[in-house]
């Protein structure tokens, strides 16, 4: 019994919790707010029911007094003609006329006594039912407020969430530029230094040294060039007051003596 009644613990909470999920307040609210309409309409027609009630013995009393009144009328007419008798027989009958007047006024006063009853408790049901309606409105527009701002809070974190995994990939986007940037500057280091091939150049190494080899005696040339032509300017520039004869014309030889000796 008691493992039977840990289970059935268990269904009725989960099967609590199942339904507080699928379950809306809204519509919670309006079916109680149905059913009390359903119970004073019901109340309202025990009422209407009442009401009839006693408005039929109202009706079938003022019949009996009608029909009191003619007997009292006969029984005066028998005794205008000497018929005792029959004056008699019609008292008798207005007798047990007013016995059922009777009857029915103490009927008569219980149903209204009921009724004043049930239009009391009508009206109190009635402004019971309209003061639910009122909360019910309230309730149920401030679920609704409640229940959009949750959505925009859920959305305002999803899209927090959402930014921050921007973030990150930003961040992981920018660090690798800085790798990638770092790692070029080093290879163009190291390429400028030698120390590795710049594959986009020539393939052949060693046709590359003799390339520079050769193209070094020309570069010499045209140095020495440069360097006679500055040389030369200068050497004008210092003769220009004197002689003619070019800066760069060799020197006399020394005359040769009679014995082929120099002097």
């Amino acid at each position: 019994m008691g493992l039977l009644r840990r289970f059935s613990n268990i269904f009725r909470a989960k099967a609590n919790k199942v339904l507080d999920k699928v379950e809306d307040p809204r519509e919670a609210l309006d079916l109680s707010y149905e059913r009390q309409l359903e119970m004073l309409q019901k109340m309202r027609r025990g009422v209407a029911d009442v009401a009839t009630s006693r408005k039929r013995i109202e009706l079938q009393a003022q019949q009996l007094q009608a029909s009191a009144a003619k007997l009292e009328d006969q029984a005066r007419q028998a005794v205008t003609q000497n018929r005792e008798d029959l004056a008699r027989e019609a008292l008798t009958r207005r007798q047990g006329l007013a016995t059922e007047l009777a009857s029915l006024q103490s009927q008569h006063d219980q149903l209204r006594a009921e009724e004043a009853k049930l239009l009391e408790a009508s009206r109190r049901l009635e402004a019971k039912v309209q003061a639910f309606r009122t909360r019910k409105e309230t309730i149920k527009a401030t679920y609704t407020a409640a229940e959009a701002q949750t959505r925009v809070g859920e959305a305002i974190s999803g899209i927090s969430e959402e930014m921050g995994d921007v973030g990150m990939s930003v961040q992981r986007a920018e660090d690798k530029v800085a790798q990638l940037q770092a790692r070029a500057g080093a290879l163009d280091e190291l390429m400028a230094s030698g120390a590795i091939e710049d594959l986009t150049g020539s393939s052949d190494r060693l046709q590359a040294e003799l390339d520079r080899a050769s193209a070094a005696p020309a570069v010499e040339a045209e140095l020495a060039r440069l360097r006679g032509e500055l040389g030369g300017g200068t050497a004008r520039g210092q003769l220009s007051g004197g002689s003619d004869a070019p800066a760069d014309a060799p020197a006399d030889k020394p005359a040769a003596t009679d014995g082929g000796s120099p002097a």
